[in-house]
This record gives C-alpha cells, structure tokens and sequence, in this order.
C-alpha cells in the first residue's frame, strides 16, 4: 500500500507535496520520495524512511519548480532497497517520472514484453519501474516533438490495455505536465482537486481526499475508474475514458483499516463507514451473544475506535479506552518476521489496569491478519486482571493474500487460512470471537454511496475481481512473501545498506 500526490501549481509546489505526504504517512512507512521539473530538468530526492526523515532543507531548496509528484511507500512488489523507492524516472522520450500505489499482477510477462519488443530495461525488482517504462514505451509510437492531450490518452489507453491489477498513477511529462489515471475496476483510490490563485487554478491528485484538504484544495471528485486527467504546465485540463470495460469495485479494506477516518473516497465518508460497521457488528453481537455478560467496551486502537464506540452504543455498554498506543511504532501486520512483530505490539501498546481488573472486557479490532497482534492483546487483557476477554473483528475472516497492492502476508500466515472461527479464537486464546459477516460489511460501506454495490473483498472471499489469479500465481507471491522468504531478503539486504546510505547521502 502506498500514498500518491501530484501537483501542478503556479508558484513552488515542494512544500505542498511534502505536506499532502506527511498526512498521507500511514499508506507507507517504508520509503518516500518527490521530483519536481523545473528549466525542464528532474530534481529528485527518495531514500527509505519517514517523511520528515528523508526530507531535509538542503533537499526542499533543491526540489525547485511549479510541478512534482510525491510517494510513500510499502514494499508491496519487490523489496524494501532504498533503490525500490519511488518516484522512478526515464529520461526517454522527453523525460517522464511515475509514482504508483497497487499492484500489476501480469507484471513479470509484461517486464519480458518490454524486453523483447522494446528494448527496454528494468533496474529494480518493483512494478512501477514496468510501468513507467510501458508507459514511456507508448508516449514514443506518436514521434512528435510536443504531444496533444490525444496523444497522451491514447498511451494511457494502450497502457491500462497491457496491464493487470490495482492501480492509482500519477505520471509527469517533462514539456507537458502531469497526467493521473486508475485501473478499470477502481480498486486503488485516486482523487483530485483544484484550488485558485491570484496566478491562475492549481491543481492536485493524491490518494485520500485529507491530503488536498490539508494543502488548501477544493476536492473536486474521484478520477473514475479507468480514466486518466490531464493537465499541462500551465493549468489547462483534459479528461477522458480510457478503458473499454469498467466497473465501480473499490477496496473494501481501504475502509477497514487503510484509509484516515478524515478522508472520503468514491463518495463514501470513511468514519461514516466505520461507525455503520460498529452498528451492524453490534447488532450481531447482541444477537448471538445475548448470554455473555460483557461490562466494558474497549478499543484496540486506532482504527478500531469509531467502531467500538458504535458497539458500545449499540448494547448500550461503557466504552473506555483500555490501551495506550505509541504513535512512533509502525504497523504490526506488515513488519517481516514474527520475532519482531511480537516485540513491536508489546512496545505499541500499553494496557491501563484499572478498565480490565474483575471485568469481562470485550476487546474490538479493525481485523485479524496474523493473529499474532490479536494474541498479544488478549494476553495484556489478562496480564491486566480481566475475568473474562471476548474479541469482536469489524472485517469478516482473512483467508487469502491481497495481490492489489496491499502487502499481507502468505496464504499460509494468515490465522483464518483453512480454519474456522472456533479454531481461530483457540489460537488467540479469547474467551469468545466474533467477526462481522461480509454481507454485512459491504453494507456497512455502501451504505454511504449506493451507486457502489460491489467491492474487491479477495482477502475475505478468494474472489479476484480481474479474473486473471491461479493458484500458481498465489504459489509464487507465497515464496515471495512467507516470513523466511522476507528474512532472507532482509539479512541480504543489510550488509550493504550502510554503505549505500553512506553514499547517498554523501552526494545530497
């Protein structure tokens, strides 16, 4: 999962840019990066880490120019190098740089296509280099030196022709400007915005609608699923279709889990989705658990928080916030290596003994990946002095790998994989689980936009919206992604990492 910011502006947009990254930090810890044109010249700047840790004054004085495209990143498709960071770039035809949130899921046939019939070389293990490079492969077929809006469409067509998967791209053309588009189902989000200066209109994509509202931009809507917006240098925009075939199906874990509760995508409020999903959870629960005398509410936080509050209204319970969480510990699910996910929840989260001490507390959770996080949790509840510790999932069970762009782990991993609820609630060591049912999450969402009645739920139902996963593709993203797999990349990784960030940071 990554987070996508583009702009075109009338005065220095890097500010901005690094600004609509900072909010959009939670989509990706792993890396982040800006380029700006300026004198029809790239200035770049990525490295791993944190926004406010790759980007230093010297950098910002650098980053010059009215247009640029920003990224952070998870290591969704290859590994996490520095030299995986995006934006990437290719100086032919014209110069064009690309960031990417998703994932190509044809991405290793199509990185043999563009060797055999173009000529074209891929540095990294990453799909949006692919896509970069198809995308520059297709703005070459016109020959002109200055391209029409026309053109620029007609490449985004051939490219969205070529390419499988979930996708939200921002690319820009040195001469031009920048160009935004999504895949044909809309699974990854992608919106834009417009804000008006004494210079002229200003213009801006990224992935969550909080990152234009911070930046002081009016949303304006969603770029539709396959569709691609133009807008050149100087603020003249262009839209258009550029897939025969669409259909409305966004993630569903964007609202789950994903995306900032501050943020609207596809039209849909995604704190008002959340508190849906704890009024429908709650439902359920008053139904099948009418017998469990449960005393208190508490959230596992962040996510969690609108739902568990909704439950608690719901059965008419306290709610209380249990458990303090340091904000500086990333996400548990993605970190690699079981060892280190375990020591992270124990430094994320500190439970408050008085809300758990003689009560039976019911614990309430965005979803259950690898359980891991879950165990950890229940075991503080009775470290805590809780009698009773009962677990509500908002999401219905994961029992399949994300192959959109989301970097959840093997089949293999996931504690729902081939088990049922029973089983899932002995492993977590919970005095009770419950989940919330898909039926009822997809309402809980569309509630909100009933425009959109399908979703992509493959982590829930193992149904691929694009029709083009085997199981021999699962086979191949399980050696790739399965804790070993991960840790051998990571021992290889690290003897020569110090020395490359030596280096590069000797040449800022």
């Amino acid at each position: 999962m990554c987070g996508i910011v583009g702009i075109v502006g009338t005065s220095p947009v890097n500010q901005a840019i690094y600004d609509g990254l900072t909010v959009l930090q939670h989509r990706g810890q792993d890396a982040a990066g800006i380029i700006t044109i300026e004198n029809n010249t790239f200035s770049l700047r990525k490295a791993n880490g944190l926004v406010k840790d790759v980007f230093h004054t010297r950098h910002m004085k650098r980053l010059q120019g009215t247009i640029g495209i920003g990224h952070v990143r998870y290591p969704t498709a290859g590994s996490s190098s520095s030299s995986e960071a995006q934006p990437f770039y290719v100086n032919s035809p014209f110069g064009i740089a690309l960031a990417h949130n998703g994932n190509l899921t044809n991405a290793e046939a199509l990185k043999q296509q563009l060797f055999s019939e173009a000529r074209r070389h891929v540095n990294t293990t990453s799909d949006s280099e692919i896509l970069l490079n198809i995308m520059a492969h297709e703005l070459s077929k016109p020959n002109k030196l200055k391209l029409e809006a026309q053109d620029i469409f007609d490449a985004v067509t051939e490219v969205i022709n070529k390419v499988n998967g979930g996708y939200a791209t921002i690319a820009m053309i040195i001469g031009h400007g920048i160009v935004a588009f999504r895949d044909p189902n809309g699974i990854r989000p992608l919106v834009f915005g417009k804000r008006e200066t004494a210079n002229g209109t200003e213009y801006m994509f990224a992935s969550e609608s909080v990152a234009l509202k911070t930046d002081g931009f009016e949303f304006v809507r969603d770029v539709a699923p396959g569709e691609a917006i133009y807008v050149t240098e100087d603020g003249q925009l262009f839209s258009q279709p550029c897939a025969e075939k669409t259909s409305y199906s966004p993630c569903i874990f964007e609202f789950v889990y994903f995306a900032r509760p501050d943020s609207n995508i596809d039209r849909m409020s995604v704190y008002a989705t959340r508190v849906n999903m704890g009024t429908k959870l709650g439902e359920k629960i008053a139904r099948e658990w009418a017998d469990k005398d449960i005393d208190v509410v508490i959230p596992i936080p962040e996510t969690s928080c609108d739902v568990a509050l909704e439950i608690a209204s719901v059965l008419n319970l306290p709610y209380r916030q249990g458990f303090v969480k340091n904000r500086y510990i990333g996400r548990t699910f993605i970190m690699p290596g079981q060892e280190m996910r375990k020591k992270s929840v124990r430094q994320k989260l500190n439970a408050i003994d008085r809300e758990f001490k003689g009560k039976n507390v019911l614990l309430v959770d965005d979803s259950i990946v690898r359980g891991t996080t879950s165990a950890q949790i229940v075991e503080m509840a009775r470290e805590s002095g809780a009698k009773n510790v009962y677990f509500a999932s908002a999401a219905p069970e994961i029992r399949f790998p994300n192959v959109y762009g989301i970097d959840m782990p093997s089949a293999a991993e996931l504690i729902a994989h081939g088990r049922e609820v029973e089983d899932i609630n002995a492993s977590i060591g919970a005095d009770g689980l419950i989940y919330q049912s898909l039926d009822d999450l997809i309402s809980a969402v569309s509630q909100e936009n009933p425009e959109i009645t399908r979703f992509e739920t493959s982590v829930f139902d193992g149904q691929y919206i694009t029709g083009d996963i085997d199981q021999d593709y699962l086979n191949r993203i399980d050696r790739l992604r399965n804790d070993s797999a991960k840790s051998t990349r990571e021992n290889a990784m690290s003897s020569g990492l110090e020395l490359h960030n030596q280096e590069e940071n000797g040449a800022d």
